[in-house]
């Protein structure tokens, strides 16, 4: 190799933090640098994690294919359970409930996709929801799981999974993959960071003990504090409280006290929502809120109130800003996790970003001369996803009908940014719903909430209309019957774990 060329390549790496965020980091990079660069993880055990994000979105089985990790050795590893959707219970008013189920739901009739035939049944005054044709959503509400990648010989998607997990657990799993890939984990807290003078780049992090830790290239992965990108880079912060107003949450374990739900449930309470999460060996619950419209004993007797089993810990208090960095890349430091933004976890989003971030580091991980114009693009489609997903969950809190607190009415009253209202106005007048570029959330996923929320249609597309009554009866009723059938078939979620992938404390 040319020493030049050698000169030029990232020899170090060096994460600071663990959790999910750095741990996924660690073992990511280590398999797909194939061990030709030195990466080290600094994690101090005096630090608490976060680690209140246990519910994922079905992207997590890439990460996990890729490092070789086998599914129900993960299961077990995680203590978790399936996940098939997400249920909202009173978000749109009191008493509603309809799930963001994952996966297709039908399938498309030509070039035409599936919504638009029910749109048009629906006109005609059929009364099947929706949701009667989603193979998720059906197996989830009679409480079945079994993976299914295709309906028979149909043109019918299978099931499309994610999972409950307990994030410690999963954080310890990819550690030992990242140590066994040839990762050195540092012990130690940070007291401060040491930048170039000539550029001011990042050139060493300093722990207690005079031990200084240099790179090439630096992970922050501290979390909220982000150490590395704000405290020493002063990336800045963009905070969208005035749009997802809910700033703290306080979270508690509880023991099962019902069935084992493939999905999680997010339910709508006066000035926020609560989760729940229901893993094998226990269910995690908390409550996202307003500190504007709610104190925090209110908040907590709130969530203590509506939990289904005994509650195993004390509750445990969070502060958030709900935004995301201006610079998730500055220089030579790329913040992940906590560290880059905050969405809170309304649509499990939280390690899938983690997971983003890293995707997209690998796909533009630099040479040592760090180029501007690869930094730029690596801010500009983060800026993008966060902003997507941020539209989404504002979707949520504005499209609603409630009439019982401040807080929901000042969510309908408030102005929504452009590129959401954009898309509400779209779908409410032409039943139209475009992806674009690297938007997290599919037309099947702002279907589902849209929908959900009560905002239907004026109309559905003209091509719709081409079918005869009799062939909307056979095709509608086709699906119907094949999601059934599967169904059917399908042992209970809990059966389908003891059978194949029991934690051995569960």
């Amino acid at each position: 190799m040319d020493p030049k060329t050698r000169q030029d390549q990232i020899q170090s790496v060096v994460i600071v933090g663990g959790g999910a965020a750095g741990w996924m980091a660690a073992a990511v990079l280590a398999k797909a640098l194939e061990g030709r660069v030195s990466i080290t993880l600094v994690e101090s055990e005096e630090i608490g994690i976060v680690g209140v994000g246990e519910a994922t979105i079905p992207q997590i089985r890439l990460i996990n294919a890729f490092l070789g990790i086998e599914e129900n050795a993960f299961v077990r590893a995680t203590q978790a359970s399936f996940k098939l959707g997400i249920e909202f219970n009173d978000w749109r008013q009191i008493g509603d409930s309809y799930m963001h189920a994952f996966g297709d739901i039908g399938t498309s009739l030509g070039l035409l996709g599936f919504h638009h035939y029910w749109l048009r049944a629906r006109a005609a005054g059929q009364s099947q929801s929706l949701w009667d044709f989603s193979l998720n959503y059906q197996a989830a509400i009679q409480d079945r799981f079994a993976p299914l990648e295709r309906l028979g010989n149909s043109s019918l998607t299978g099931v499309r999974h994610a999972y409950h997990f307990d994030a410690a657990l999963y954080a310890r799993l990819l550690c030992q993959h990242a140590q066994a890939a040839g990762v050195t984990r540092v012990e130690g807290k940070i007291i401060d960071v040491a930048l170039r003078g000539e550029d001011g780049f990042v050139d060493a992090v300093l722990l207690e003990g005079e031990r200084r830790i240099a790179g090439d290239l630096f992970l922050d992965c501290s979390g909220f504090r982000g150490l590395l990108i704000e405290g020493a880079l002063k990336a800045g912060y963009t905070d969208w409280t005035h749009w997802l107003p809910c700033d703290r949450a306080v979270a508690v374990p509880c023991a099962h006290g019902a069935a084992l739900r493939p999905y999680t449930q997010a339910t709508a309470r006066q000035a926020g929502w609560q989760w729940r999460i229901p893993l094998q060996h226990r269910v995690g619950n908390g409550h996202v809120y307003s500190s504007q419209h709610l104190s925090d004993d209110e908040a907590t007797a709130i969530l203590l109130a509506n939990l289904e089993g005994a509650p195993l810990a004390e509750p445990r208090p969070l502060r958030f800003t709900t935004g995301m960095r201006k610079r998730q890349w500055v220089k030579n430091c790329v913040a992940l996790g906590l560290a880059s933004g905050f969405m809170e976890p309304l649509e499990s989003t939280s390690i899938h970003l983690i997971q983003a971030g890293i995707s997209r580091l690998v796909a533009m991980f630099p040479d040592a001369r760090f180029a501007p114009s690869l930094i730029a693009e690596y801010n500009r489609q983060s800026a993008f996803e966060f902003e997507r997903i941020r539209d989404f969950l504002i979707l949520h809190y504005h499209a609603n009908a409630r009439e019982d607190s401040q807080f929901w009415r000042a969510c309908r009253a408030m102005p929504v940014p452009e590129t959401l209202s954009a898309k509400i106005e779209l779908f409410a007048t032409t039943g139209r719903i475009f992806r674009e570029h690297e938007e997290l959330f599919t037309e099947q996923g702002w279907l589902q909430v849209l929908l959900g929320q009560g905002i239907i249609p004026q109309r559905y597309h003209a091509i719709a209309d081409l079918r005869t009554p009799e062939q909307m009866q056979q095709y509608l009723g086709n699906i119907r019957t094949l999601i059934d059938r599967a169904v059917q078939a399908m042992p209970s979620h809990v059966d389908y774990i003891k059978a194949n992938c029991a934690a051995n404390n569960s």
